[in-house]
């Protein structure tokens, strides 16, 4: 399974309001799950706080923040989550090679030699279809993730970033252009009894992790279950079944 590489790894989002709610999930599905995603809408609440205390917790942070901006602000938010210990980080890649470049310097610059966190970039959102990048990159053809998605991906290797976000149905294409070692972080993932909900180009656990992707991003198939704990377990279980 993936592609020779190390086997793929659950990370659940935290999609929560309030920091205790956050925690008393995290209490709840105790070692079933290492990495949690923290996203707008829980650090704009909680803001650093909530990264500090899934650390103390002996948890991997995944900080979803997407930034982009110019250059010289990307690079201070940058260092900014490396300093409050986040182990990975992301950019949209359509801030382009400058932002991109800028944001690992940053990134290593503010880190303890050999401790920098992984700098991933976002591609094109899985919530996204061919009308809309047709109509939010101003084209009158139909301009289609499966060509926009690889393009940036090899723009954000060639600026030093460690891979993307991407949906599962471009990784092929991805790999062609960038490589097995390029990291993979693949979000609307559902499991296929679960509701697709606001996703539109999704995949199954298996499928994804059949395909190459290093880490899967999944939410409320986890968030929502009746026992979160063996939610993320049979998640796990499918990825390498």
């Amino acid at each position: 399974m993936n592609c020779g590489k190390r086997e793929t790894e659950l990370i659940v989002a935290l999609d929560f309001v309030k920091l205790q709610d956050a925690l008393d999930f995290v209490e709840t599905a105790g070692d079933s799950v290492t990495w949690y995603k923290i996203g707008s809408q829980l650090f704009c609440s909680a803001g650093p706080a909530a990264v500090a205390a899934l650390k103390a917790r002996g948890k991997k942070v995944f900080l979803d923040l997407k930034f982009y901006d110019i250059p010289n602000t990307v690079a201070s938010a940058v260092a900014e989550a490396v300093k409050m210990g986040a182990d990975m980080v992301n950019v949209h890649a359509s801030g382009g090679r400058e932002m991109m470049m800028a944001a690992v310097k940053a990134a290593a610059d503010n880190s303890p030699a050999g401790k920098r966190p992984l700098l991933i970039a976002v591609t094109v959102l899985t919530s996204m279809d061919a009308a809309t990048l047709t109509e939010v990159t101003n084209r009158k053809d139909a301009y289609t993730p499966s060509v926009h998605v690889p393009y940036l991906a090899k723009l954000a290797k060639e600026s030093g970033m460690d891979g993307v976000v991407a949906s599962a149905h471009e990784i092929d294409l991805i790999r062609s252009a960038c490589g097995g070692d390029f990291v993979l972080v693949i979000p609307g993932i559902r499991p296929a009894d679960s509701s697709v909900d606001d996703q539109k180009r999704i995949m199954t656990p298996r499928e994804a992790a059949a395909k190459g992707a290093d880490f899967i991003v999944v939410g409320r198939p986890v968030l929502k279950a009746r026992n979160p704990a063996e939610a993320a377990r049979a998640i796990k279980a499918e990825m390498v079944s």
